[in-house]
């Protein structure tokens, strides 16, 4: 693999734990967009169940596996990724926050939460490329988050892929009522994500950090913020004006909305600027790769499309999931 000057960023789902054993078509999405992608030289990954008073980067070497969710099936808690940390890539983060007057800290022995390592395992089998591990802060808000993601935005020149990695439904109640009764989807499902791939790619920032007094559906969909805040993160590391790419839709286990997007950031060029592609357009990216799985409960569909209507419940939905 060559190594790209430029990355994009991405949000990807993590779904519920059970995403791990049945990606289903999310799983093969991501995975193939990870394949597309020239490689990187690290992964920051921004994970909606690490939450800190401040920005806090992870240090470790080799960050463990964190199972940090109880009640699942035990095929789960035999999963590992056996990423590799990259504390010079860390201080690049670091930097990168302190340049723009945020606090930042340093967790030296951080491990990856569910949220990480779930689509990174799917995304990246092999573990070839360092992971550095940042968190959400879920009292700053959207903005608050965006900003992070811009203080991260000169990283994409560098070769620093941002992963955001959240659900754009996260509704733990109803999560837990699907999986007993199933039943229809509920309307918020349907019509929150379509309001927000509407405004993304209407290049609408503004409500889209408004979400919360804007979007139909939006307090029912996200009761609070944490599980689209790495969204924000994403959209900001994309940069000045990206080019937005909603690359998979779908619904799992009956509530949660599977969406995935792709920000390209622009490019400076005589005359203009220019956005890079959110795929490889040299032939250096790798494919699809082994990480995907057959399809399972949820539909993948174009960037424009809406979202599938089929959905299955998961029969360990009353677990519980660490925050």
């Amino acid at each position: 693999m060559i190594p790209s000057p430029t990355q994009p960023a991405l949000f990807v789902p993590h779904g519920a734990p059970g995403f791990a054993l049945r990606p289903g078509a999310a799983g093969a999405a991501i995975a193939a967009r990870a394949g597309s992608l020239a490689a990187a030289r690290a992964i920051i990954i921004v994970s909606a169940h690490w939450d800190t008073v401040v920005p806090t980067v992870g240090f470790a070497e080799r960050p463990p596996t964190l199972h940090d969710f109880h009640g699942f099936p035990a095929a789960l808690y035999d999963l590992r990724y056996p990423a590799t940390g990259s504390r010079a890539a860390a201080e690049q983060v670091v930097d990168a926050i302190h340049a723009v007057g945020l606090a930042v800290e340093r967790a030296p022995a951080r491990g990856l939460d569910h949220g990480a390592w779930i689509p990174l395992r799917l995304m990246f089998p092999e573990a070839e490329v360092p992971v550095v591990p940042l968190s959400i802060q879920s009292h700053g808000g959207p903005r608050q988050a965006w900003q992070l993601g811009r203080a991260l935005a000169p990283l994409a020149g560098q070769g620093f892929l941002v992963i955001g990695s959240g659900n754009v439904t996260h509704n733990l109640r109803d999560y837990r009522q699907a999986a007993h009764g199933g039943g229809a989807i509920p309307a918020y499902v349907r019509q929150f994500p379509t309001w927000l791939a509407d405004r993304l790619l209407a290049g609408d920032t503004a409500a889209v950090l408004d979400y919360r007094r804007r979007a139909p559906g939006a307090v029912a969909a996200h009761p609070s913020d944490e599980h689209l805040l790495p969204l924000f993160v994403a959209l900001g590391a994309g940069g000045d004006s990206p080019r937005v790419e909603r690359f998979h839709a779908g619904v799992d286990d009956g509530v949660i909305a599977m969406d995935a997007y792709c920000f390209a950031p622009s490019m400076p060029v005589r005359g203009g600027q220019r956005s890079i592609g959110c795929r490889d357009e040299t032939g250096a990216g790798t494919g699809i790769r082994d990480g995907r799985a057959a399809a399972g409960s949820d539909s993948g569909e174009p960037a424009t499309a809406g979202l599938a209507g089929g959905a299955t419940a998961n029969p360990t939905a009353t677990a519980i999931i660490d925050q």
